[in-house]
């Protein structure tokens, strides 16, 4: 049995190695959120007997969570680079025929040739719609739309686009060369009940799904959103001293356990061994 008990605990150990060497290979993606490997005990007993009788039989891996912690912010010279300070995400759609619902805190945008701002998986930044006083009117991914910069200011198409800016409440704001300003919309953000519960399906994008619950959305500084800061990004919540020091404490478990299962073999071969 003790072999099958270290046995678990090096393959704990195995993934426990290979979460924090996730976490340290990712300290330079740009919004990306570390996991933590979690585990737990095994054991197992009949009703009738004593468990003050009975040693545990190893562990198992209840999960790997990930962290939605905050990560630090670098400044940037792009104003479609965006970063959240809070806890809400951008929503962002990709390409037809799918159109597949995503949400990241990567914030780096840019403008196509067509004018559509897209992600870096080419995904576009959706908006939500407003009145003239800049208060969003529908709040839900039915009423959310791609943001598409104007060619042209809306009274005289020949006045090119030469300025966007992005308020702290996600506001896009198109100034064109003959001093008119048009209101574009907000960005479109969303929370869920269950950060934890977000599907991950790579570069820094997740989908809902039944453990994370429905979204709530909204526009910047409403509830937990959190505000929206042009001109900057942020970076992996990964700190590297920290996940050093995990990885050789995983390390120490793995040579802790393969020396229980050579102490284990050694005792096998000598009982098998006496005559």
């Amino acid at each position: 049995m003790s072999f099958y008990t270290s046995l678990s605990g090096l393959k704990g150990a195995q993934t426990d190695m290979s979460v924090i060497s996730n976490n340290i290979a990712n300290a330079g993606s740009v919004g990306f959120k570390r996991s933590k490997a979690q585990f737990g005990d095994i054991f197992a007993s009949s009703p009738t007997q004593s468990t003050k009788m009975i040693a545990g039989q190893g562990t198992r891996l209840n999960g790997i969570t990930q962290q939605f912690t905050q990560g630090s912010y670098e400044s940037s010279e792009k104003t479609l680079d965006l970063a959240i300070v809070g806890e809400g995400m951008f929503i962002v759609k990709g390409d037809p025929p799918r159109e597949a619902i995503t949400y990241t805190r990567n914030g780096s945008f840019e403008p196509t040739p067509d004018r559509y701002v897209i992600d870096s998986t080419g995904a576009k930044l959706q908006l939500l719609p407003i009145d003239a006083n800049g208060n969003v009117t529908n709040n839900t991914l039915a009423g959310a739309f791609d943001l598409r910069l104007p060619a042209g200011a809306p009274t005289d198409p020949n006045s090119g686009l030469v300025n966007v800016s992005i308020g702290l409440d996600g506001l896009v704001t198109a100034t064109f060369a003959n001093g008119e300003a048009q209101k574009l919309g907000k960005v479109a953000m969303a929370t869920f009940p269950t950060m934890s519960g977000l599907r991950p399906i790579g570069d820094a994008h997740w989908q809902s799904s039944g453990e994370s619950g429905p979204p709530t959305i909204d526009a910047a500084t409403n509830g937990p959103m959190g505000a929206v800061r042009s001109g900057a990004l942020e970076r992996s919540n990964v700190d590297i001293t920290e996940e050093l020091v995990m990885l050789m404490s995983a390390q120490r478990n793995f040579q802790a356990n393969a020396k229980a299962i050579e102490g284990a073999s050694q005792l096998t071969q000598t009982i098998i061994g006496m005559r």
